[in-house]
């Protein structure tokens, strides 16, 4: 093998991982800003003018639970599965930058429900407490919905190619 052709092979190889980085970071990016909008802004929202401590106490009072840990635990699942990608990704760079994108896409998409099930019980919490709704409050939560619903719109337009890719780097039929 020539010199020219292995450095042709470099930023091909390359690619996926510097998608899988980029995917990592998005995915964790957006876990944090969801525990800092259920856990801090949306509360401060919901009761104007209350500190966040007197906010956690009336709700602990009212014998409710804000339940950080388990939106904690249910906001970690994207950010070890985007972990599990790029590790795998890390060992195996032969596949193609679009592949990977279109699987970050997907997580990336699916943080709008993971959103949804871990705010949930804070906004009951905070309802029952303070007689309010249990929606959001705070603006916070439309970005991630947003991006959610760009990285869907994405991932439906780039899916059909990455599955040809696929089929093509496996050998397989495609279909027409």
């Amino acid at each position: 093998m020539t010199d020219m052709n292995r450095s042709g092979e470099g930023p091909r190889r390359r690619r996926p991982i510097v998608v899988a980085v980029i995917g990592t970071v998005v995915v964790v990016a957006y876990a944090l800003l969801a525990a800092v909008q259920i856990l801090v802004l949306n509360p401060l929202a919901a009761v104007p003018g209350a500190e966040l401590s007197q906010i956690y106490a009336d709700v602990a009072a009212a014998g409710e639970s804000m339940g950080a840990p388990l939106v904690l635990a249910g906001l970690a699942v994207g950010p070890v599965v985007a972990i599990g990608l790029l590790v795998r990704t890390w060992r195996r760079p032969d596949g193609e930058g679009r592949i990977v994108a279109v699987q970050y896409l997907a997580l990336v998409a699916l943080g709008a429900f993971g959103y949804f099930w871990a705010s949930f019980g804070p906004g009951m919490a905070l309802a029952d407490t303070y007689g309010i709704s249990g929606g959001d409050h705070s603006p916070w939560a439309t970005p991630l919905q947003a991006v959610s619903g760009v990285a869907f719109v994405v991932f439906l337009m780039q899916v059909p190619g990455a599955v040809s890719m696929a089929r093509a780097l496996r050998g397989g039929a495609q279909r027409r």
